[in-house]
């Protein structure tokens, strides 16, 4: 069967929809208890659910900025347009295993209406990796916040946890190494290669990279000469990708605030619980994307509120509370995304 873009279109849509009724009755309390856990969110649902209008934002600014530092002359795409497939592509993210299996196809479908193919494979592929590369800095960065807390006495500090920070630093440098080397030499092509490593895919990628030789190296060009050539597009990027997750830290913050935790108010109150909820992001997120192959990451984001926010000293509850939250805007934006959908048609 030959698929075209819109059977293709069609079948993202259904695996939208199908994610949220799967995360629907995947909750782990019952609908009265969900509803209990909304109503007490009750108008901080409005700014949790709403600060991710900048943080799409931020992240369809850093996506343009790869776009047109790519793009020919005569090449345009509009930023709404490209705000549209960041929300659509990360509701297809949520609702899919290991992520890019589904929103990252659909931004390269979309945006080649639009640009030639090559210059929509490699920003999309571009973007994804800035993506991860921000991520890294989050978790990088928080190893120092905590460092500080603790050593204001805010935070325990003991010889296991200086083994995890360490652990995680480790594993931020050698993150770090592989994209940098990404960036000077290409990846589409080793990455490639690599998966033909695996048993019963040798012959594929041969074949793969034999029929698409041109293609794949042209795609290779573009991720070398973003950082060679055009290092303003390429560090304006990572920043925006890197502030977008420090902003994404607000809806914790906001939940914090619901539960009363404010660390004794005032400026200094605020700024010490807003730290917190950036470590609690930081930690989370680093426990979901190394067990990234679960749809929609089922309960190991659960879990990893309630371990991160348990460590920060407070109680289980509020971390049942923050990812059962979170968890009801996955939906609304996967909702908001597969909307955006159906209408460009």
């Amino acid at each position: 069967m030959k698929w075209t873009r819109k059977k293709l279109n069609n079948l993202f849509f259904i695996v939208g929809l199908a994610a949220v009724v799967v995360m629907m009755l995947t909750f782990d309390v019952s609908f009265i208890e969900l509803w209990e856990h909304v109503t007490k969110a009750g108008y901080w649902l409005i700014p949790i659910v709403g600060v991710w209008v900048f943080i799409y934002g931020l992240n369809a600014i850093a996506w343009r900025c790869i776009i047109l530092s790519n793009k020919h002359e005569d090449e345009k795409v509009g930023f709404w347009r490209i705000y549209r497939l960041t929300i659509v592509g990360y509701a297809l993210n949520y609702a899919t295993p290991v992520g890019g299996l589904g929103g990252e196809p659909y931004r390269i479908m979309e945006l080649s209406k639009h640009i030639n193919k090559e210059s929509a494979t490699s920003s999309v592929i571009l973007y994804a990796m800035m993506h991860f590369f921000a991520h890294f800095f989050l978790w990088f960065s928080s190893i120092f916040i905590y460092l500080a807390l603790a050593a204001v006495g805010d935070l325990p500090y003991s010889m296991p946890v200086g083994i995890i920070l360490g652990l995680i630093a480790v594993f931020c440098m050698v993150a770090f190494y592989v994209l940098g080397k990404g960036y000077q030499k290409g990846l589409v092509v080793k990455l490639i290669r690599w998966v033909g490593k695996i048993p019963g895919l040798k012959n594929w990628s041969n074949r793969f990279i034999q029929k698409n030789d041109e293609l794949l190296h042209n795609i290779d060009a573009q991720i070398i000469s973003l950082h060679q050539r055009d290092k303003r597009a390429f560090y304006t990027s990572l920043s925006l990708e890197y502030i977008s997750r420090i902003v994404q830290s607000l809806e914790i913050f906001f939940m914090l605030l619901l539960f009363g935790v404010d660390c004794g108010g005032g400026f200094s109150g605020l700024a010490l619980t807003f730290l917190h909820s950036v470590l609690i992001l930081s930690f989370t997120t680093l426990f979901a994307n190394m067990i990234g192959f679960l749809p929609m990451q089922l309960g190991v984001q659960e879990g990893g509120f309630v371990l991160s926010i348990a460590a920060m000293g407070l109680s289980a509850a509020l971390g049942i509370f923050v990812s059962i939250i979170c968890r009801v805007r996955e939906i609304l934006w996967i909702l908001i995304g597969l909307f955006l959908m159906r209408i460009e048609r």
